[in-house]
């Protein structure tokens, strides 16, 4: 009753309350479809796009109710996301299944409590933007990702060609796999060839990696991590505006160094991933053979290594939008159904970041671009809160496991006879070497729209 409720009450705000400042997203999607079915044009294949190949499959996959209604599209997409999060919360209450009980012997519904929870806190956006989208279909990577390593590894790569972000989340998954090359690349590669040749076979080459270049334009977008200090300058200062992008639909700060800010900020970011995966690959090899004699291990550096993968992507950004913190909350659901230890922190840290995710935006949104005081200070202590959940996700991983370790954890005698025989060969393996047993190697991002007519196009931006 209470995801039927989540749900409803998620649906009933962006298709009948408040459709124009909720779900504007949708009227594009719907006006992208209505153009490919009804015109042939096609975007990422006549023209560039803004998104990932692959994200026609739920764009088209919402359009089961026609494309001619706003709230007819809006609705269908709604059902769509809402089967999604039925799976993912299926997946959730039965993790010691899924995921295998050598790496969590019993249920708990901790894990799919903070996952409704979460999404009510984060409101309309956890439904009415493509992320929402990728989110369940990562719940269900992460849940599967020690056990079935090769199907985690598919699912990660089909969410990156939809909305890129979950194909990050790729790089603590090869770290955490025991045949990286097998499970994880194959299986990754596999995808991206179906994807690749799909595009090709339908002429649509020459813009198959178009939605990597098309955001090279945007500005510093407000609710940005690093705009956090020319936000609170726009409250002391004339010098510093809040000024509409009209090409691309998103509210921007601009003023002195805003434009070098957008810049490093860009730079940054690939900095900063590539950062985090050499700590995970660091952190990987300090924990050597505990990987494999202790499953628990293994999951909790795949589920916090995603969670800081999802960070630093939100954090060096120069976008920022709301939906983006949908990208976090996988992560932690897994890791509260998996009764892993020492995640109350991150986990009320983030339901804290998603509640004041909701009040900036849909609710606060004119009162920032309006500078109200009230409104950019919410919007600050939730980009703070953001730097915070980074940090302290980095400490937790440099945390010793053996002091980690739950008294459920299972042993190597609880373990089945698989896991059991896998653990005696490696400890062989090593104790012949005489070394450790080594680790196998391995904005609104659409431009936000409020009405579009079917036969006409975008009428009206945010």
């Amino acid at each position: 009753m209470a995801f039927v409720a989540v749900q409803a009450w998620t649906l009933v705000l962006g298709v009948l309350l408040i459709p124009a400042r909720a779900f504007w997203d949708l009227d594009l999607y719907r006006w992208w479809a209505w153009q490919g079915l009804h015109q042939g044009t096609w975007q990422g294949i006549d023209s560039a796009w803004v998104y990932p190949p692959a994200a026609w499959l739920p764009i088209l996959g919402g359009s089961w109710a026609g494309t001619t209604s706003t709230a007819g599209y809006a609705t269908a997409w709604s059902l769509m996301i809402t089967a999604l999060d039925a799976v993912a919360l299926f997946a959730l209450l039965h993790t010691p299944a899924w995921a295998g009980r050598a790496t969590s012997r019993t249920a708990t519904t901790r894990g799919a409590w903070w996952w409704l929870a979460f999404l009510a806190l984060l409101g309309p956006v956890s439904m009415g933007r493509l992320d929402a989208v990728v989110a369940p279909v990562v719940v269900v990577a992460l849940v599967l990702g020690l056990r079935h390593p090769w199907l985690s590894s598919a699912l990660l790569t089909l969410g990156a060609w939809i909305k890129v972000a979950p194909g990050a989340l790729v790089v603590p998954l090869l770290l955490a796999a025991r045949k990286p090359w097998r499970d994880v690349i194959a299986p990754a590669a596999a995808v991206s060839a179906v994807v690749v040749g799909t595009v090709v076979a339908l002429g649509g080459s020459p813009y198959l990696t178009s939605f990597l270049t098309e955001q090279d334009q945007r500005g510093l977008q407000l609710e940005a991590v690093g705009a956090t200090p020319w936000l609170v300058g726009s409250l002391l200062t004339d010098r510093i505006t809040i000024v509409l992008n009209q090409q691309l639909v998103s509210w921007e700060l601009r003023g002195p160094g805003t434009q070098a800010a957008a810049d490093t900020i860009g730079s940054l970011f690939f900095l900063a991933l590539a950062a985090a995966a050499l700590f995970l690959w660091w952190r990987r090899h300090e924990l050597d053979g505990l990987l494999w004699r202790r499953p628990r291990v293994g999951a909790e550096l795949l589920v916090r290594g995603a969670l800081l993968m999802a960070t630093v992507m939100i954090v060096f950004n120069k976008v920022g939008s709301p939906q983006y913190i949908g990208w976090l909350a996988p992560p932690v659901a897994v890791a509260l159904a998996l009764r892993l230890p020492r995640w109350r922190t991150s986990a009320i840290l983030l339901a804290v970041i998603a509640g004041a995710t909701q009040i900036v935006f849909p609710w606060g949104y004119d009162g920032i671009t309006g500078y109200h005081p009230a409104n950019v200070l919410v919007l600050v202590a939730r980009n703070v809160a953001l730097v915070v959940l980074l940090v302290h996700t980095v400490v937790e991983l440099l945390h010793r496991p053996e002091e980690a370790q739950q008294p459920d954890e299972p042993s190597a005698e609880s373990q089945p006879d698989e896991s059991r025989a896998d653990a005696a060969a490696t400890n062989a393996s090593s104790a012949a070497r005489d070394v450790p047993s080594s680790i196998a190697s391995s904005g609104s991002d659409s431009s936000s729209v409020q009405a579009l007519d079917a036969s006409s196009g975008p009428a009206s931006a945010r």
